[in-house]
């Protein structure tokens, strides 16, 4: 019974954390507000720099909002029907219903996680993605269980087009017989 409480609760929270990031963030982040692109005489990309600012302001938001909607959860809690128990999908809508309440422990915690990859010929792609953590304590009758959701959602992908080559050459040269000698 505990762990369906618990795939019921992970499932709940998710949604809960996925609803605030989607709600704050398009509300609020646009790339180039966050993103400030510096270029040289060229018109070259020499930098990118981050108003960590803003990008906290609504980490923070988006803390504030699922810490609300968990709030709420805290109160009504969820219920599923006794016959889930059983794993039987003839049984599994029917008989009481059990309840289960959470207990949401400590805050929300909230990290920003930025990549680049090659995405080509000289072209970069740059992914921010935000990662949300929550813990909270399963409440059963008789039993309780500590659990941590986790959940890291991409909020920007940008490719960054650099200068193409005249001559781009691929050399496959391993087990050619080719060596690479270094000196120290």
């Amino acid at each position: 019974m505990l762990d369906i409480a618990e795939s019921q609760i992970r499932a709940k929270i998710t949604d809960v954390i996925n609803k605030a990031i989607i709600n704050e963030y398009t509300k609020n982040f646009h790339y180039d507000d966050i993103i400030n692109i510096e270029k040289d005489v060229n018109g070259d990309i020499t930098l990118l720099k981050a108003d960590t600012l803003k990008m906290n302001k609504i980490a923070c938001d988006v803390s504030l909002e699922s810490q609300s909607e968990l709030k709420k959860l805290e109160h009504m809690g969820i219920s599923f029907p006794m016959g889930y128990v059983f794993k039987n999908n003839l049984l599994a809508y029917y008989g009481p219903n059990v309840k289960v309440k959470i207990r949401h422990l400590g805050y929300i915690e909230t990290k920003y996680f930025s990549n680049f990859n090659s995405a080509g010929i000289n072209q970069t792609r740059h992914t921010i993605s935000v990662q949300v953590k929550s813990k909270v304590r399963i409440i059963l009758p008789l039993k309780t269980k500590e659990i941590e959701v986790k959940n890291q959602v991409p909020i920007c992908e940008t490719i960054i087009v650099g200068n193409t080559p005249n001559t781009a050459i691929d050399m496959k040269l391993e087990g050619a017989g080719f060596k690479l000698n270094s000196k120290n």
